[in-house]
């Protein structure tokens, strides 16, 4: 991802509520179900991740976008914004050029 595309991304994420949150259990199977239905969607998503979460934010982004098979755009604090591109047909995709 090109450092223009990552800023598209930042600034249409920045207008989103977080979807969910991680958590002291950290990241369960009905989560990354649940998320991956959301980005199916929308494409573009938030999560926050809350303060008793297991390890640092920054890797628990990267840990749920990899697991999600999507892209993290970027981890502000405790929020994490994650990318992927919809399978779905006749869907308004997010222009990235």
């Amino acid at each position: 991802m090109t450092s223009k595309q990552r800023s598209k991304l930042k600034s249409l994420a920045a207008n989103i509520d977080p979807i969910g949150q991680v958590g002291k259990d950290g990241i369960g199977e009905k989560m990354l179900a649940s998320f991956s239905d959301c980005l199916e969607a929308r494409e573009l998503i938030k999560v926050h991740i809350l303060e008793n979460a297991d390890g640092d934010p920054q890797a628990i982004g990267r840990e749920l976008a990899a697991r999600l098979n999507g892209e993290c755009v970027i981890v502000i604090g405790r929020k994490a914004v994650i990318y992927r591109r919809s399978s779905r047909k006749n869907f308004d995709h997010i222009k990235l050029d």
